[in-house]
């Protein structure tokens, strides 16, 4: 089945070709875009890439465990907070154009900023209908206080996330869902099987091993959780689902791997590249808990 599923990629700007795709042709949308907007940058992903600076400015190390470079949302200003409401904005409007009615948007977002992309998706006419809540520890937070560790060492300044917000949206359905259902195959969720449905909490741990060899990206999801989500977001099976922001390829990779066409875009070159490798590789491995579930 993965040889015949059909998946295209685009290496363009997410918004130039959400401008440009037919209206009313897409099915679903799983993405996991720049949260701050400005992390994924050109400038401030050389800065990463040349390790010099910029908004990826977390420790190498601390408390004796080496940290990925993670982008500090807690540095953002009020002018920052705003382009990010711009940019959830214009992608909510053409978003909502491209999507058949009673398609879901299944998004990830970040804890501190996730109020921002609801209040834009919702006043642009989509229906907020939950949050998956994806449980993974990692080594964000939960730090003492800069420059003041042995001052103040049974203080933190904000709490250790243990948890991820992905975010459920839904274009309205014409009519009842089973009349949604009937004309656009869209409108629900796929339930894991006929007496197990779809629920809001995952545990997931943070992307390891091959998958991380085969698809270097700092934004990685592992497949044991994205094929979970690809697979809820078409109730049927059928129709295209989409990745705007598609990294190294990880959601493309869950569709190819249920079965499902689907579209991924990505503006930056190198992860581009990545992806055109890593889908097929990832759509192939067999994971714990990440079979096609049914």
């Amino acid at each position: 089945m993965i040889g015949r599923t059909m998946y295209h990629i685009h290496n363009t700007d997410a918004f130039e070709w959400l401008g440009c795709r037919d209206p009313k042709s897409i099915h679903a949308v799983v993405t996991d875009p720049p949260y701050g907007v400005i992390e994924y940058l050109p400038d401030q992903l050389q800065k990463k890439r040349d390790g010099n600076g910029g908004i990826w400015r977390l420790p190498q190390n601390y408390d004796g465990a080496e940290r990925s470079p993670m982008p500090r949302f807690t540095v953002l200003r009020p002018a920052d907070h705003e382009r990010i409401s711009q940019f959830y904005s214009g992608l909510a409007r053409l978003t909502f154009e491209v999507l058949v009615p009673g398609a879901h948007v299944i998004m990830a977002s970040q804890s501190i900023l996730s109020h921002l992309v609801i209040a834009a998706f919702t006043s642009s006419g989509f229906e907020m209908r939950g949050q998956i809540a994806r449980i993974v520890k990692t080594l964000r937070g939960g730090d003492r206080p800069k420059g003041a560790h042995a001052v103040y060492p049974n203080v933190s300044v904000s709490p250790r996330s243990c948890w991820e917000p992905w975010l459920v949206f839904r274009r309205p359905c014409e009519g009842r869902v089973s009349d949604n259902l009937r004309k656009w195959g869209t409108g629900a969720l796929r339930r894991l099987a006929v007496d197990k449905p779809f629920r809001d909490l995952i545990e997931s741990a943070p992307a390891r091993g091959i998958e991380r060899e085969l698809a270097p990206h700092p934004s990685l999801k592992p497949q044991g959780f994205v094929r979970q989500v690809v697979w809820a977001a078409l109730p049927l099976g059928e129709g295209v689902l989409l990745d705007p922001f598609m990294g190294s390829g990880s959601t493309i990779a869950a569709a190819l791997h249920l079965g499902y066409q689907s579209i991924g875009i990505e503006t930056d070159l190198e992860y581009f590249n990545t992806a055109k490798l890593a889908i097929p590789a990832l759509a192939a491995l067999e994971v714990n808990g990440s079979t096609k579930p049914g």
